[in-house]
């Protein structure tokens, strides 16, 4: 009975583990594809459905991740050495989560806030809206 009522409880528990830890795979690859400019890293981190949002000139912006995608040059950054990125949160709630990524680069700080869902048993981000902060040299 013991080993039931744990098993009762450890389940969910493992399920949450499984759950973050496919979320934090989607924004691995992510961060891979800005490392590497690997434009397959970014197809496996994003829902191909998936749309970027963001304020450019102080006008709404967006851009489809397809486009985002065909953007990546295939290569590292010429300052790639320079370049930090981090996963500053991950929350995760049943099928659906939110990332926070920073992007640090020498001219240019992106704050990353990461929609993903888990569909088909697969994590993807489904959307990205990011700040922009220019800096002064």
């Amino acid at each position: 009975m013991l080993l039931l009522a744990a098993l009762t409880i450890a389940t969910p528990a493992l399920a949450q583990e499984k759950d973050e830890a496919g979320a934090r795979a989607a924004v691995n690859h992510y961060l891979a594809g800005h490392i590497t400019g690997s434009a397959d890293e970014f197809r496996a981190a994003f829902h191909p459905k998936g749309m970027l949002y963001w304020n450019k000139d102080g006008a709404f912006a967006e851009r489809t991740v397809t486009d985002f995608i065909a953007g990546a040059p295939g290569k590292p950054a010429a300052d790639e050495a320079q370049r930090r990125r981090s996963i500053e949160s991950l929350d995760v709630t049943g099928n659906a989560a939110m990332a926070k990524v920073v992007l640090d680069y020498p001219s240019v700080k992106f704050t990353d806030y990461l929609s993903l869902v888990k569909a088909d048993g697969e994590w993807r981000i489904v959307n990205k809206i990011f700040n922009v902060e220019r800096k002064t040299p």
